[in-house]
């Protein structure tokens, strides 16, 4: 049977000896390397598509098709997911009505919906335990326990019912819990529970695990009433108890049947009550989990006697304590420690304090020294820590400390070993955290240094679109240089990433394109170029890629101007590539091709035809191509176009076959910006430019851009070359070669009304 897993509830939350806590560490990398499961896939569909399945009730809310039926686990896991994604609201609970969902264990934590949407949706089922952590204000606790005593049968059969971080309305006094009978487990956590209220739920006749941390209690003398039952007490942070040290040890020795006890406190209130407590011997004789962290003067000598004397003791809390360095805790043999010596005890604390932000941030800080100079992937570890970031995401503490954590966990080459999902997860938890904390510098550093990583950067889905906007917000806060190359270089990825729609919508790239434009200027006003300025280059042609935007921004900004500049400062070809590179964007864009003929311009891009550097060579002749192609553009010059496609045609005849090598990678979003050159039969030059260059890209990267000449219907204009009459040989034999290409690759494709080709 599944159940909750809740923080000091035993024995289920006994963790098992150190072999299992291996396997379970292995079993994290699997689940997150692993596909999703069959079911989690359609009840993922089901929920997308949850208002076109449904039909719509008069009131509103939704209604499932009456011939669906639905198992009790799978109706559990639905709910579960729906919850988890945010999607279960009063309009959506409604599927839960009637019989068709049959529920047993109902987790609705965190939801938004009302009373009446509760006890309609929920309230009818034979529900052994419920989960209502942390709703919302609009389903107080006593309307949970009205509806819940509604179902005589819940109240009978109910055993766990979880309400840590629930409200209650301020003239509601005493929760009146002795009708569910059948409680076992209760958990009221950080909520306004008085004394009454204990004494009331005292009464329980199963109770055996009670969990009243961070309460109004003042008093827990009523707990004697169920000395004979309770087997598991957590009382964390009783802020509010009133009684000597002496009446609360009286009560405790009392609970004879105890098997768990937490009694860890905030390290700053310096609680001495774990103190005494080590020094009873007669004192829980059965105990098998004891949590003191946080615990003023615990000594290493008095928790290892307090278990000697109690040998069946499997767990001890130690945390924020001075407590847990001695050897004793490492080699008592079915020993669980949470604490801050070891990994395995920091592990142990960020699994067991998940839902304690004060332990949390204790734990991330010792991890975080734990793991600085680390050289070993751990996946189990690094997901503890995005659990610690998704249960606290208000608390910046914790986030700060656990991105801190994550970016030494992932550092260099320890990101390669850790599953795509769980580095997914985490960076989309990074991205939530920039939002909740916009202008806390440090966690958006580590942010941005998170996203240097080319494991994270290239292989694991995030939001790439949000991830540009902050990058390039941050790229003009004029931060160190160092910070500042660590954004150019993220940007020129992430440019890539975005389709030319996304681009678009970026109210950031104008800045962004500012920004680029003033750091190469300023490095070539210093003659500096260095790894910044190529950067800074290669982002700005990325930018530009497919961009009108951006081109437009590029232009409106003195980008020619500040480039023809670059081009006379600097004699490297890593440097003129890039730079011929995004002047090519410009000349594929008919609006802004002619802000490149200019005197100027042309000087620089002819000039580079003849360049010894293939890559530079082949850049200048596509802008030549581009350019020269649209003849209205040398109306009042054509001698001088004529004498660009014969420097054109003369460079191409100098070239190496098109599967040559060259240094700098040549790579497309589309191939369709080719098309038009490839129809220009009054223009061989250019065409043959355009041949060269497609032949090129299909030759390094076959399974993308023979692809891409399917799916953009280029094939035709290869099969018009080779029939054409006025197509040159040479022509003629590239899109031979073309087509040979994509035969080679695509031998299973059927075309036959494209030159018959035959497969």
């Amino acid at each position: 049977m599944v159940h909750f897993l809740h923080p000091g509830h035993t024995p289920r939350n006994i963790v098992p000896p150190d072999a299992q806590k291996d396997a379970l560490g292995c079993c994290v990398v699997q689940e997150e390397a692993s596909p999703y499961t069959l079911v989690n896939i359609c009840l993922n569909v089901l929920i997308a598509n949850l208002e076109k399945l449904c039909s719509e009730r008069p009131d509103g809310t939704l209604c499932l098709p009456e011939h669906w039926s639905f198992p009790q686990e799978v109706a559990d896991r639905f709910l579960r997911v729906m919850t988890w994604q945010g999607k279960l609201t009063d309009r959506t609970a409604s599927i839960f009505r009637g019989n068709q969902m049959k529920l047993k264990l109902v987790n609705i934590q965190k939801a938004k919906i009302s009373t009446a949407a509760f006890i309609k949706a929920f309230c009818h089922h034979k529900l052994i335990e419920l989960n209502a952590t942390a709703v919302h204000a609009d389903l107080p606790v006593p309307d949970i326990i009205s509806g819940l005593c509604s179902n005589s049968w819940i109240q009978q059969n109910l055993r766990c019912l979880l309400l840590d971080s629930t409200s209650i309305p301020q003239n509601s006094r005493l929760l009146f819990f002795s009708q569910l009978t059948g409680l076992r487990i209760l958990s009221v956590f950080n909520v306004c529970f008085h004394t009454e209220d204990l004494a009331n739920v005292s009464q329980l006749p199963r109770l055996e695990s009670l969990d009243i941390s961070n309460t109004l209690v003042t008093d827990i003398s009523a707990l004697l009433t169920c000395r004979d039952r309770l087997k598991s007490l957590t009382m964390h942070y009783l802020k509010c108890l009133s009684m000597t040290k002496p009446q609360i040890l009286a009560v405790i020795r009392g609970l004879t049947c105890l098997l768990h006890l937490d009694i860890s406190d905030h390290r700053q209130l310096k609680s001495d009550l774990a103190f005494h407590l080590l020094q009873q011997k007669d004192i829980l004789p059965n105990v098998v989990s004891l949590d003191i962290s946080g615990g003023s003067c615990i000594t290493d000598e008095a928790v290892e006697l307090f278990i000697q004397q109690r040998p069946a003791m499997q767990f001890v809390g130690l945390l924020a304590t001075d407590a847990g360095t001695s050897d004793f805790f490492t080699t008592k043999q079915g020993l669980r420690v949470a604490g801050g010596a070891s990994m395995s005890q920091i592990s142990e604390a960020l699994s067991r304090y998940r839902n304690r932000s004060c332990f949390m941030k204790e734990a991330l800080c010792r991890l975080f020294t734990e793991t600085f100079s680390m050289e070993v992937t751990m996946p189990a570890i690094l997901k503890l820590v995005a659990v610690g970031m998704r249960n606290h995401p208000l608390d910046l503490p914790v986030q700060f400390t656990a991105s801190a954590c994550a970016l030494n966990l992932t550092r260099q080459g320890l990101a390669k070993g850790m599953p795509v999902r769980l580095l997914s997860e985490v960076t989309c938890l990074l991205f939530k955290a920039l939002k909740n904390f916009p202008h806390y510098q440090q966690l958006q550093k580590n942010c941005l240094l998170s996203l240097t990583n080319s494991r994270i950067l290239v292989d694991v889905p995030f939001d790439r679109f949000d991830a540009a906007k902050f990058v390039m917000r941050w790229l003009c806060k004029h931060e160190n240089p160092k910070m500042q190359t660590m954004a150019v270089s993220v940007t020129s990825i992430l440019a890539l990433q975005l389709s030319p729609e996304q681009m678009a919508q970026l109210e950031e790239l104008f800045m962004a394109v500012k920004e680029l434009l003033a750091i190469v200027k300023q490095k070539t006003t210093k003659n500096l170029d260095d790894v910044t300025l190529l950067f800074t280059l290669k982002a700005l042609w990325n930018l530009t890629d497919g961009s009108p935007a951006a081109c437009k921004h590029f232009i409106e900004n003195q980008g020619l101007e500040i480039f023809i500049q670059v081009l006379e400062t600097f004699s490297e070809s890593a440097i003129q590539s890039k730079v011929l590179g995004l002047l090519n964007n410009i000349a594929e864009i008919r609006e802004l091709s002619s802000k490149l003929v200019t005197e100027d311009a042309l000087k620089h891009i002819n000039s580079l035809l003849c360049s010894r550097e293939m890559e530079v060579s082949y850049f200048a002749a596509g802008i030549i191509a581009h350019l020269t192609s649209d003849r209205q553009l040398w109306i009042s010059r054509d001698f001088q176009r004529r004498a660009l496609l014969q420097d054109l045609h003369a460079a191409i005849q100098n070239w190496p076959s098109s599967s040559c090598k060259m240094t700098a990678l040549v790579t497309y979003r589309s191939l369709k910006t080719f098309f038009p050159l490839l129809g220009n039969f009054s223009q061989p030059e250019v065409q043959l430019w355009a041949l060269w260059a497609v032949c090129h890209v299909c030759s390094k990267n076959p399974s993308k851009y023979c692809k891409m000449l399917v799916e953009e219907e280029g094939l035709q204009l290869l099969c018009d070359i080779q029939e054409h009459s006025e197509a040159t040989p040479q022509a003629q034999q590239i899109a031979a070669s073309i087509l040979n290409d994509f035969r080679m690759h695509f031998m299973n494709y059927q075309r036959p009304t494209l030159c018959q080709m035959p497969f």
